[in-house]
């Protein structure tokens, strides 16, 4: 049974997870191909990935071309791969299917997010500040629940646009916050969040003004915004100020138009990232207490639209980290037209709600019913 998130195989560092999201609803038929399958290429005239140039790592399916570090870190048995991920009736408006992996309330609109319960969890004192730390504009509904400290920063050197030096620009991003979630939950619980936790937030900045000057790195990263957080993560965890839970986002993953070259760009934008990342970790002696979770809030419909894709279900998500046993898990969705939801989608084989009782009970080690409301199937993906 989980505990109190405090230790890691008696080793002393407590266990840490970055959370990557693929903010627009990642192809993942196009990031681990069928290459084999003729179904694939008869659905995708336009933006298939030709067999010749697809990654194998089996008889049946490839990584995509533009995903090569992945891949080598796969062989390496870093990356864990939960085919098929989704839920029931799955929601096609991105607001609310990222509303829903947000707050695991697919039913209802939710008030929490599951991160947020989970520092909660880990951090019940309040004691840090920086348990939790976003990069990016906003604050990830993954990481809000009333009382919960989370520090959000847009640019470390720049000291973070929630902390910003300028008023008007921290000014700019809670306004940010309030539109995209007053809609959902309405503006008298944003302004209540907002009221309990802005303070925590500058306090928070102080302390991650620390951060770059403790880092040097070999490591060069690339100079696109994910490979920039990744590198700020970095720096914030070698700087051990006990941040527990990172947060960052990959934006442009809703390829209707233009998926070729859009999404090779962006696999190659996040793939060289993690890898930097992990190998600037193992540079510093830093990885072996690190675990990556990498989702989107969709798939993409099984045939192109003669540009790109539309809004689908049965996606893909990543575990990746030296704890982490690398492979195939759960099930690949059936690619029989057959077998099609709605006629047009993959269906999902596994729960959502699995994955993250997964992260957190045998990673975080913390009970995971009550922030995933119910028991779900875990995967044996840890080491």
């Amino acid at each position: 049974m989980a505990g109190n998130g405090k230790s890691l195989d008696g080793n002393g560092k407590q266990p840490v997870l970055v959370v990557v999201q693929m903010t627009g609803g990642n192809d993942f038929l196009n990031t681990l191909i069928p290459y084999t399958n003729p179904v694939y290429y008869d659905s995708r005239k336009t933006v298939g990935i030709p067999e010749g140039q697809a990654l194998p790592i089996d008889d049946t399916l490839a990584f995509h071309p533009q995903a090569a570090p992945l891949k080598e870190m796969y062989e390496h048995g870093k990356v864990a791969v939960i085919q098929g991920i989704g839920y029931e009736n799955s929601s096609r408006s991105h607001f609310r299917a990222m509303d829903i992996w947000h707050t695991c309330e697919p039913d209802k609109i939710g008030d929490e997010g599951w991160l947020g319960r989970a520092v909660r969890k880990l951090d019940p004192e309040k004691e840090n500040v920086l348990t939790a730390v976003n990069f990016g504009r906003g604050l990830p509904r993954a990481l809000s629940a009333p009382g919960v400290p989370v520090s959000s920063v847009g640019d470390l050197d720049n000291y973070g646009l929630m902390t910003g030096i300028e008023e008007k620009h921290r000014m700019e991003a809670l306004d940010i916050f309030k539109e995209m979630y007053a809609p959902a939950i309405g503006s008298g619980p944003v302004m209540d969040y907002l009221s309990q936790t802005g303070m925590d937030v500058l306090k928070g900045a102080d302390v991650l003004k620390q951060a770059p000057a403790k880092y040097s790195s070999e490591i060069e990263y690339a100079d696109n915004s994910i490979a920039k957080s990744l590198r700020d993560v970095a720096r914030v965890h070698l700087a051990d100020l006990g941040t527990r839970v990172f947060y960052t986002n990959h934006g442009g993953y809703d390829n209707h138009a233009n998926e070729y070259p859009d999404h090779p760009r962006l696999m190659t934008e996040l793939s060289g990232a993690i890898m930097d990342f992990f190998q600037d970790l193992k540079q510093h002696d830093a990885g072996d207490n690190v675990v990556m979770l990498v989702f989107t809030e969709f798939g993409r419909r099984m045939k192109d639209n003669g540009s790109g894709t539309d809004h689908g279900s049965g996606g893909g998500a990543f575990l990746i980290g030296d704890p982490i046993q690398g492979g195939l898990y759960a099930e690949y969705p059936s690619i029989r037209p057959d077998d099609w939801l709605y006629g047009e989608d993959m269906r999902h084989t596994y729960d959502y709600r699995g994955l993250y009782a997964t992260v957190l009970e045998q990673w975080l080690r913390i009970d995971s019913p009550e922030i995933v409301g119910g028991t779900y199937e875990q995967l044996s993906v840890l080491r």
